[in-house]
């Protein structure tokens, strides 16, 4: 099983994050992380992507970093919930947009942020960095160093 719902954030920012994240998510709250894994690990509902997209998610990063169109179109025609895997993607996504948002204090300047490229990822976006776990670590990484003062 792997860690990736798990968001590690200092303690004093958890609270927020955690209640950012939820709100992303369009879940009922958290008791700790540990329902986080629970809810990947059964398969969250498609309607998370349509909170996503209510908090600044475009169609096309949904098609390009979470699943395809017609997978989407499929889950929602039978209700069947989203994999483990695209779950996981979901929440890995919903982390690094809460923590941004967390950090820069202002949707709009979080997802402006998000979609810039960057030359510490080769001149990606960091949403596109964090499509994969590796990559939104240092994603997550670089937010950190940003909050504490350390990179621009």
């Amino acid at each position: 099983m792997t860690t990736t719902a798990a968001i590690e954030v200092p303690t004093a920012e958890r609270p927020d994050v955690l209640r950012r994240l939820e709100e992303m998510l369009g879940v009922r709250r958290f008791k700790s992380e540990q329902d986080l894994v629970k809810l990947v690990e059964r398969g969250l509902s498609t309607q998370t992507i349509e909170s996503l997209r209510r908090h600044g998610l475009s169609d096309d990063e949904v098609y390009a970093l979470l699943l395809p169109r017609r997978t989407l179109a499929h889950r929602r025609a039978r209700r069947e919930a989203l994999s483990r895997d695209e779950s996981d993607r979901v929440v890995r996504l919903a982390r690094i947009a809460a923590l941004s948002e967390h950090v820069f204090g202002a949707p709009e300047r979080a997802w402006r942020w998000l979609r810039a490229a960057k030359r510490q990822f080769h001149g990606r976006s960091p949403l596109q960095f964090a499509a994969t776990e590796a990559g939104a670590r240092l994603v997550e990484e670089l937010l950190y160093r940003i909050d504490e003062g350390l990179a621009a």
